[in-house]
């Protein structure tokens, strides 16, 4: 990954797990909590495909993992988000264009349900039972209408943001580019322009005074 789609990464993930813990986790619903770090996720692996995020997922998974007041294995949401990041970065659109909004939406729903039910898969597996006692049908279909009604406030930010961000012509271009671009921007300027004008009018003006003075030398001549 390029330095700005990590730092963008880094930056929204930390803004959306401290939102997550220190205010939506506060709220008391019933059911889930609204997974702000999943939404970000699904958003950046919207714009980087499958292998960023991968990555993004595992990055925000154990970040999530480590951050307080974690009361799980380190590395389980790691491996969920992982997992969930894959996936949705295989539904990247061709050209990275959205055509509508019923395509994130199902990836939403999808990965609510999706990391609900692997997220309890791999705590069954390490004795974590919690989810059989809260009701497992409860927290897929609360995952799924909370992070239904917050995606499309929160994943279409993140997709534009990472989107200019990944459109960045200062980041992506070489050398040669950019002495291609400070040489065009500097014609654009007129600053060129005057200078080769400038340069042309003087040309014109000695070849005038050529013409001119060979002109009254055959005038004299013919006198």
């Amino acid at each position: 990954m390029r330095f700005n789609r990590i730092l963008l990464s880094a930056t929204l993930v930390v803004v959306a797990l401290v939102v997550q813990v220190s205010v939506l986790a506060r709220l008391q619903l019933p059911g889930a909590v609204p997974d702000l770090v999943l939404l970000t996720v699904l958003g950046l692996a919207l714009v980087y495909g499958h292998v960023g995020g991968a990555l993004v997922g595992f990055g925000a998974g154990l970040l999530a993992d480590l951050a307080p007041p974690a009361d799980h294995a380190a590395g389980r949401y790691a491996l969920v988000l992982c997992v969930i990041g894959y996936l949705a970065g295989l539904a990247k659109p061709d050209g990275g264009r959205l055509r509508s909004a019923t395509g994130p939406l199902v990836v939403v729903v999808g990965a609510a349900i999706g990391s609900t039910l692997l997220y309890a898969g791999v705590g069954s597996l390490v004795g974590d039972t919690a989810a059989r006692h809260v009701g497992l049908v409860g927290l897929l279909f609360t995952a799924a209408l909370y992070d239904l009604l917050l995606a499309p406030f929160t994943v279409p930010l993140i997709i534009a943001l990472a989107r200019r961000a990944d459109n960045d012509p200062l980041g992506e271009s070489s050398p040669a580019n950019k002495a291609a671009d400070v040489s065009a921007g500097w014609l654009s300027s007129g600053t060129g322009l005057r200078i080769g004008n400038q340069r042309g009018g003087l040309r014109a003006k000695a070849a005038k005074a050529r013409v001119a003075r060979a002109g009254r030398i055959k005038g004299v001549k013919r006198l």
